[in-house]
């Protein structure tokens, strides 16, 4: 049995960012790609794009970040393109809003019906600076129940960049372990001749 390349490598992956309207998402995003704080985002209507290039373990993988619009009347539009090859989910909610949490459950089972299974997830609560509503302790019993590591941060803070940088270095890593395990198979080499059988932080 030999340890057998399937296809080559990628170092390109999409990265959609799900939740409901005004959870902040786009704040994220531009914290994490410009290092600042945007007050005023325009609703996103569709799909707001950014790509960000990290380096884990030496390295350069680039990450297509797709920001998309929570509204109902846009995203079941738009859902099947979206969703579509996508290799790793960020599931955003806003701490000062229960609803936004509560929420989650349909986004969840939303990605489930598009996605492969296994594809890996991330659950952020956003605007930790304001009145928290949803506990900590809430939030990660979801995010067990759902095979998720939970980071609580806010967009707005200058000093939660890194943990802001945190979140999408840990996403990044994620894909990347798990494209490379796709990357290499399993198979037994057949004997026949002229046989060729040639991958916790808040604010």
């Amino acid at each position: 049995m030999a340890l057998v390349a399937n296809s080559p490598r990628r170092n390109t992956f999409k990265v959609i960012i799900i939740g409901d309207s005004n959870v902040g998402k786009t704040t994220l995003t531009y914290r994490y790609c410009e290092g600042a704080f945007t007050d005023k985002p325009e609703a996103t209507i569709g799909v707001d794009f950014r790509r960000k290039i990290v380096e884990i373990d030496g390295e350069p993988i680039t990450l297509e970040l797709w920001d998309t619009a929570g509204q109902e009347r846009f995203r079941m539009s738009m859902a099947t393109h979206y969703y579509r090859k996508t290799d790793a989910i960020l599931l955003v909610y806003d701490v000062t809003n229960r609803l936004s949490f509560t929420s989650l459950v349909k986004w969840v089972e939303e990605s489930q019906s598009y996605c492969m299974p296994d594809v890996p997830k991330i659950l952020v609560g956003n605007k930790c600076d304001g009145v928290v509503t949803v506990a900590t302790q809430e939030a990660q019993r979801f995010a067990d129940i759902h095979n998720m590591r939970l980071f609580e941060t806010s967009a707005k803070l200058d000093s939660e960049y890194d943990n802001i940088r945190s979140i999408f270095e840990t996403l990044a890593l994620k894909i990347k372990y798990q494209s490379r395990s796709s990357h290499y198979g399993l198979r037994l080499e057949a004997s026949a001749p002229h046989c060729d059988n040639s991958s916790n932080s808040c604010c």
